[in-house]
């Protein structure tokens, strides 16, 4: 564990807003799986944020999610199937054979 992390961790008072590695911390995810529950609508950001912008989210939700067992069976299930979804989209494209690559030259007719 980072220190960073195990700093964070020990806060007597968590703060009211978390980015996303620290809301990853808070709720036993990894910060590369916070994107992930958002586009599956699991987490939702304060406010209005940019698309590319930093987000923020309330610890007093991110408390409420991390008691709800239900909740974090739906978002531990959600990376899983992200994650077999985009590794099945790996082997596939890995396994085609790219027609353009494989095409018969065309000979102009004289």
């Amino acid at each position: 564990m980072k220190q960073e992390q195990q700093e964070f961790l020990t806060l007597r008072i968590v703060p009211a807003r978390l980015t996303v590695p620290e809301a990853a911390w808070f709720l036993g995810f990894s910060p590369h799986e916070i994107p992930v529950l958002m586009a599956n609508g699991l987490l939702k950001p304060l406010g209005r944020p940019p698309r590319n912008g930093l987000k923020f989210f309330a610890s007093a939700e991110l408390e409420e999610r991390r008691r709800d067992v239900k909740w974090l069976a739906k978002a531990s299930d959600a990376i899983v199937v992200h994650w077999q979804n985009k590794n099945a989209r790996k082997s596939s494209a890995q396994q085609e054979p790219c027609s353009a690559h494989f095409q018969e030259p065309v000979l102009a007719a004289a």
